[in-house]
């Protein structure tokens, strides 16, 4: 069985450097006692840095990163300067930026190619909402095919490493509303999203994550699913002896 990637989107918590570094410390712990799982952690910018160079036993995270190197851009941060912060991962996309902040999928598309020509692996979110899931697992998959096709316009021209580029299959319908996705559907839209982006327009091989109300009750029926690389967890990953049990969800089953 192929090695479970886990990321924790810490999302705008926790409030305190205190509270931060004491959740980093206990999943840091539990993810070095965990065989066959990559743990990931994306706390907010103000904790990154300082969280990075600590703890080891996970990989590191942001949330976000801006399209350009340096300049006159407030309150961005540059795919160098999260390099530079030891970070080697980060989200990009999530449907809360794309609905709070209007992040366009032109922008989403610069961010994709800015940072894998910083090397980092980017975690691309895509997913429908319910409007359109309503329509069947079809129409869906036609509303994910269109975000690919726009957010990653022009990367067969970086031709990035294989592992740098990551799918979240986020169905926005179920992201905080404690209805995730049907495991068995999840493994559908994940097999149709590797074929593809497998052909010679592409050429990837991503890895695909399911995220959407991810808990340690439904994790092992979720990662049982060959066609699903590992989980996008969103609150569970804010307390730290349920993300454990996630981390732990081999023995756990």
């Amino acid at each position: 069985m192929n090695r479970k990637i886990l990321v924790a989107n810490w999302k705008m918590n926790p409030q305190t450097f205190v509270e931060a570094e004491r959740l980093a410390k206990a999943v840091s712990d539990a993810a070095r006692k965990a065989k066959g799982v990559e743990v990931v952690l994306c706390p907010p910018f103000t904790w990154l840095t300082d969280l990075s160079h600590k703890l080891k036993f996970v990989s590191w995270g942001a949330q976000d990163t801006f399209w350009e190197e340096r300049g006159p851009f407030t309150g961005e941060t540059s795919p160098a300067m999260l390099k530079n912060s030891k970070v080697d991962y980060v989200i990009i996309g999530h449907s809360e930026r794309r609905r709070w902040l209007h992040e366009t999928d032109q922008m989403i598309n610069k961010k994709v190619l800015a940072a894998l020509r910083a090397k980092l692996k980017v975690i691309l979110c895509v997913g429908e909402p319910l409007s359109v899931r309503k329509k069947g697992l079809q129409a869906a998959k036609n509303f994910v095919k269109n975000q690919l096709q726009k957010d990653l316009k022009n990367i067969y021209n970086l031709k990035p490493k294989t592992h740098n580029l990551i799918i979240a299959y986020e169905p926005i319908w179920a992201i905080g509303t404690g209805k995730p996705d049907d495991p068995a559907e999840t493994a559908e839209m994940s097999r149709f999203i590797k074929e593809y982006l497998k052909p010679k327009t592409y050429n990837l091989k991503p890895k695909v994550l399911y995220g959407g109300s991810v808990t340690s009750l439904n994790i092992g029926r979720i990662l049982e699913y060959n066609e699903i690389d590992g989980a996008l967890v969103g609150g569970a990953s804010l307390k730290a002896n349920e993300f454990k049990k996630i981390i732990q969800w081999k023995s756990i089953r």
